[in-house]
């Protein structure tokens, strides 16, 4: 997939082009073959410019016309998905007086690619996003630098509206990185704990937590998961992702703890990796950790197993590694699922 295509259709967008790339050596620029030069920096196409710029959308993660936004929209409409799927879409005249974000300004990253692009070229960046225009907080980017996750974004639409509105919105964070805002807007409050969150008059929320939200709440509220979750695994060689996978799932669910915040698996390093263990960390999309005995046997845990210490060489393996590698404490002490696996849950200071 092309990370950002360029489509010039005039002379005038072939010479804007060929700035760009000086500009941003790494973005492919492409062009008419009526229009070809010597230069093989551009990359020249035969089939017509209805076609290309529909190849380019479906394959780039930013597209930048070079022509006029109504050619643009009419050439794109048809292929519109949702603003998670669609690329960013940018458009610059022919003169580069205005840099234009059209489509993902914020998921897909158009309005700060704008931005960039506009100060570049000395141009006038042209967004229309109203939490930009209102410099109020852009529900939908909370915490993506840190990839945090929203919960369930069929309620974010309806947030930003209110958060646009200048409504009253409540804030409460628990988990995560705490400066992901710098100044908030005045219709935002921040709140100690949920119940004061509950109680307040607030129209919408923000929430940012690994814990599992009531559903009252959850339905005024954009929630956001962080990464901040360590699960250790205590297990054996043949021990199944399908075994793996129901201790966590049973754990989560009983100490009320989101799935989406879990940052990594953990386990000690054995001289054979459990391929279950390989299986479920692919399958969920996390990473799998392995920590050596010598490591985790200096880790003061409150459940030290005699028999795992004759097995593995080391009192503890799913408390000692999550605490190892969370560098955090455990919210979740061992938890046995006789014969063959323990799970351990520690949270990532913050």
């Amino acid at each position: 997939m092309e990370k950002t295509s360029v489509l010039a259709i005039t002379k005038n967008g072939v010479k804007i082009g060929q700035n760009l790339k000086k500009l941003f050596p790494e973005w492919s620029i492409f062009g008419p073959s009526k229009l070809a030069t010597k230069n093989n920096e551009i990359i020249w196409y035969s089939e017509p410019t209805t076609e290309k710029i529909v190849e380019l959308f479906k394959r780039s993660n930013a597209l930048i016309c070079l022509f006029s936004l109504g050619a643009v929209i009419r050439l794109i409409a048809p292929h519109l998905k949702d603003k998670k799927t669609d690329p960013a879409v940018i458009v610059i005249d022919d003169k580069t007086k205005f840099v234009i974000s059209v489509l993902s300004g914020h998921i897909g990253g158009a309005n700060e690619l704008t931005q960039e692009i506009a100060k570049k070229l000395g141009s006038l960046p042209v967004i229309t996003t109203a939490a930009d225009v209102n410099k109020t907080i852009a529900v939908d980017l909370v915490g993506r630098e840190f990839n945090w996750k929203i919960d369930d974004d069929s309620t974010v639409t309806k947030i930003s509206a209110h958060m646009i509105n200048e409504e009253s919105i409540g804030i409460f964070q628990d988990v995560g990185e705490k400066n992901w805002h710098k100044e908030l807007p005045k219709n935002v409050l921040i709140y100690k704990n949920l119940q004061d969150l509950k109680k307040s008059n607030s129209k919408a929320c923000l929430i940012i937590s690994d814990k599992i939200i009531d559903e009252e709440l959850s339905k005024k509220s954009v929630i956001y998961r962080p990464p901040s979750l360590v699960i250790g695994v205590g297990l054996h060689w043949d021990t199944t992702k399908e075994t793996i996978k129901e201790g966590i799932d049973f754990c989560l669910e009983k100490f009320n703890l989101s799935s989406k915040s879990v940052a990594k698996l953990v386990s000690i390093k054995k001289p054979q990796e459990v391929q279950g263990l390989i299986d479920l960390g692919e399958e969920m999309g996390i990473p799998v950790e392995y920590v050596t005995k010598e490591e985790l046997a200096k880790i003061s845990v409150p459940n030290p197993s005699e028999t795992v210490k004759e097995f593995e060489g080391t009192a503890s393996v799913s408390e000692a590694t999550a605490i190892k590698v969370s560098g955090g404490e455990l919210v979740v002490e061992k938890q046995k699922f006789p014969p063959n696996l323990t799970i351990a849950i520690a949270r990532i200071l913050s």
